[in-house]
């Protein structure tokens, strides 16, 4: 439907907004602990204030949390989906959403809140300002698109809407054309493309 194709066109600039703020933030914490084992890690929130709440806000969106840019595109999907025929397509869809939720928030668990193994975590520095732009800016789009999507759907939805009119015009003319190939295949006379000695 065209629900779920807007919502999937939205999905990939979402995806590329929180999956680009986590790989933002994981390289801050790489750069300060040269260790990307989760076992590494534990009770670095109190160390690291802003980076947690950054990297919350990027996990937030991963998983579709309403008011941010993953859940206006991952509703729209599993809407999509579920007023089509495929009704178990959106049962899995959903299964999996809630999957990607257990492990992201069970990983934010471990690395942030989790008792300290290293005692070098509780000196981490903190994110500097330079890092905290480029990941604050992503984080504020992710804000922009949860709470005013339609200033990104009515971009999308032009596009979409032409492209289901492509499909079911293609449909329509290929469907059409099936009868008249087959009454001169029956009649000797080949269609265009196919050899006349095919067509006898």
């Amino acid at each position: 439907t065209s629900a779920a194709v807007t919502g999937s066109v939205l999905q990939m600039i979402n995806h590329g907004l929180s999956t680009g703020a986590l790989f933002l933030l994981v390289g801050v914490l790489y750069e300060r602990t040269h260790t990307r084992e989760i076992a590494d890690y534990g009770g670095i929130a109190g160390a690291v204030p802003v980076t947690t709440a950054l990297f919350l806000v990027a996990t937030f969106s991963s998983i579709g949390l309403p008011g941010l840019n993953g859940f206006v595109g991952e509703f729209l999907i599993l809407l999509g989906t579920w007023t089509s025929v495929h009704r178990w397509w959106a049962v899995a869809a959903a299964t999996g959403v809630i999957l990607s939720a257990i492990y992201m928030l069970s990983l934010v668990q471990r690395v942030f809140w989790n008792p300290v193994t290293r005692e070098e975590n509780r000196r981490l520095p903190e994110i500097r300002p330079t890092e905290a732009i480029g990941a604050l800016a992503l984080v504020v789009v992710m804000v922009w698109i949860g709470v005013r999507p339609n200033d990104f759907l009515d971009r999308v939805r032009p596009s979409v809407e032409q492209l289901r009119r492509s499909v079911a015009t293609r449909k329509v003319a290929t469907t059409s054309s099936w009868p008249s190939r087959a009454l001169r295949v029956r009649s000797g006379q080949a269609p265009r493309g196919i050899p006349q000695e095919i067509a006898r």
